[in-house]
């Protein structure tokens, strides 16, 4: 497969994105940021990012029950780790408090959208609307607005990518997904993860998965011994413009 690059600029991604508003309310066709330029690529959120560093973060999504996440916030203290989280403004209005703690615990709180609902069923404006009242809901809650947002699911199309840069928020998928959420074993996490992680590499998991207090310090220990600093997301990201590669992997543009 042929590699496609897309040049991601600041000013133009704001200007082509009121454009992009202002065709969706019309019912036009939607274009992409980049659709000047490179009409047919597809649009790609984050996956992780060209580091030469041994830089790489975890992230954890929050959008139902709350009971392991203190075992966790327990955990990244220990090892001196700062996550960012992801989560659903639902789910954050239904446990305040262990939302407040996230915070209070020194970790990003970013936008899983409000209600956990399919995006790519959801017009342009729908999915703006979702994702500022979310962003709102968390505003409250830490007193900074979020810049990231994980779709639900994961699930995405072009529309759904470019109606969210549309309003300055960045989409960050994962390239490390350690299945958590299927109730796998503790020893089977630890070695998804490990085996994984490379360089700017972003890892998923969840809050709410069963075994993920008990693997997470197996995890942190061994990245800790193989040199990896573990940073939050929007401190992995590559600032100014960049590029996308066919993978989703985020380089510095030029």
């Amino acid at each position: 497969m042929l590699c496609k690059l897309i040049v991601y600029n600041r000013r133009r991604l704001a200007l082509l994105g009121a454009a992009l508003a202002a065709a969706a309310i019309l019912a036009a066709a939607s274009w992409t940021p980049a659709a000047v330029s490179a009409a047919a690529a597809r649009e790609l959120p984050i996956y992780c990012v060209e580091r030469d560093q041994k830089l790489c973060s975890i992230s954890f999504d929050a959008a139902w029950g709350a009971d392991n996440t203190q075992k966790i916030l327990d955990v990244l203290d220990e090892y001196g780790v700062k996550a960012t989280f992801f989560v659903v403004s639902a789910w954050a209005e239904q446990y305040p408090d262990t939302a407040k703690a996230i915070v209070a615990h020194g970790h990003e709180l970013m936008n899983h959208s409000t209600k956990h609902d399919h995006y790519s069923s959801l017009t342009a404006e729908q999915i703006v609307a979702d994702v500022n009242k979310c962003n709102d809901v968390i505003e409250s809650i830490s007193g900074v607005r979020p810049t990231l947002i994980r779709c639900p699911y994961g699930e995405y199309d072009d529309h759904v990518i470019a109606a969210i840069r549309s309003i300055g928020m960045e989409p960050v998928q994962w390239d490390v997904d350690s299945l958590d959420w299927k109730g796998i074993s503790a020893a089977e996490i630890t070695r998804r993860v490990t085996g994984k992680v490379r360089c700017g590499s972003i890892v998923l998991f969840h809050n709410a998965g069963e075994h993920t207090p008990e693997a997470l310090p197996d995890v942190l220990r061994w990245m800790k011994q193989e040199g990896y600093e573990i940073v939050p997301i929007s401190q992995l990201l590559l600032s100014g413009d960049y590029t996308l590669d066919h993978e989703g992997r985020q380089h510095a543009a030029g």
